[in-house]
């Protein structure tokens, strides 16, 4: 119910009257995550055709798409984002730190400022000649699995932790199996690609490794876009859910004049039209109406949070991902 109210919550601002700022910019730069260009490309368009009716106003979205820690670090030394679409909480936390961003930017938004969702799935090659069902595959000897690398993408991050929450539950709760889990499992990788677009050229163009690991709405697109190659999805039992995270970056729209059209711009995301084109790219959404007309290309599986099985981001980073953690203990002679 709350998700309910919240998205009328925000169909109402977006259906609200809005006067268009007299010295506004003509455009607006998203800096987005690495495999998002496509997805925004269709977003943007719609958006400022209604954004045109409602205003009067002409504005062009710009975009700009790499992995999303650099893309903050980008935007801490300069780059002039007025949106943010990220694919991790911890990339946009460390602008609200810097105060790039508002301290409490998930209040700005509904769900705290995620509009859409997806987690960690695979793409097999025709046939699934591996016969890959599961994160247990991934650490058979004959089973080459190709993800990017968890130093430098958000993406492997998620596919990393979905991989150790697995082996927690087959053990468990076991660390040290789990830690031994994922140890076999990323040295099962023939190459770390910086972000996730590099590893899809991997596996599709390159044709390395036996199967992608990547965001399911990805792993969909993959499919759709190279039919010919007959690749195979499977979803495994159990994942971790990936939130997609929005913010205006308040420091670059204030001095633009762009807090209006970067307000509206990201709370189209959760309109019916905006959800609409987020569930026909292979997201999952929260629109109910939306939900209702794409559930038949979502299967269901067991979805776990950051939150429940690592204590959140900031424990999760502390554990996992700062210098001498679990990831440096298990990522060896790579």
């Amino acid at each position: 119910m709350k998700k309910i109210v919240s998205l009328a919550t925000a169909a109402l601002l977006f259906a609200a009257p809005v006067m268009a700022q007299d010295k506004a910019p003509a455009e607006i730069l998203n800096v987005s995550y690495d495999i998002g260009r496509e997805l925004f490309a269709q977003v943007n368009p719609v958006f400022a055709a209604e954004w045109k009716a409602r205003t009067g106003q002409g504005i062009e979205i710009k975009q700009s798409h790499a992995g999303t820690s650099r893309q903050a670090r980008s935007i801490m030394e300069g780059l002039q984002a007025d949106v943010v679409t990220f694919n991790q909480f911890t990339d946009v936390q460390v602008l609200a730190d810097k105060n790039f961003v508002a301290k409490d930017w998930q209040k700005k938004f509904p769900n705290n400022a995620s509009p859409y969702y997806s987690l960690p799935a695979f793409l097999v090659r025709k046939g699934n000649p591996k016969n890959v069902k599961d994160w247990s595959d991934l650490v058979r000897a004959d089973v080459k699995s190709v993800f990017p690398n968890p130093k430098t993408s958000g993406n492997a991050r998620y596919t990393y932790l979905a991989a150790y929450a697995f082996a927690l539950e087959q053990n468990k709760g076991d660390q040290a199996k789990a830690k031994d889990f994922v140890k076999k499992m990323l040295a099962n990788v023939p190459v770390f690609d910086t972000g996730g677009r590099g590893s899809t050229t991997t596996f599709v163009e390159r044709e390395i490794g036996d199967v992608l690991i990547t965001f399911e709405a990805e792993t969909n697109g993959i499919r759709r876009e190279y039919g010919d190659k007959g690749f195979d999805l499977v979803t495994p039992s159990l994942s971790v859910l990936a939130e997609f995270p929005v913010a205006v970056v308040d420091r670059v729209a204030t001095k633009r004049g762009s807090q209006q059209v970067a307000q509206a711009y990201l709370t189209f995301l959760y309109s019916e039209a905006g959800q609409d084109i987020l569930a026909k790219n292979f997201n999952r959404v929260h629109h109910p109406k939306v939900q209702d007309r794409y559930k038949a290309q979502f299967p269901s599986l067991k979805l776990v949070t950051v939150e429940d099985v690592f204590g959140g981001w900031e424990k999760a980073t502390k554990d996992h991902f700062a210098e001498g953690g679990i990831l440096d203990q298990v990522f060896v002679n790579r």
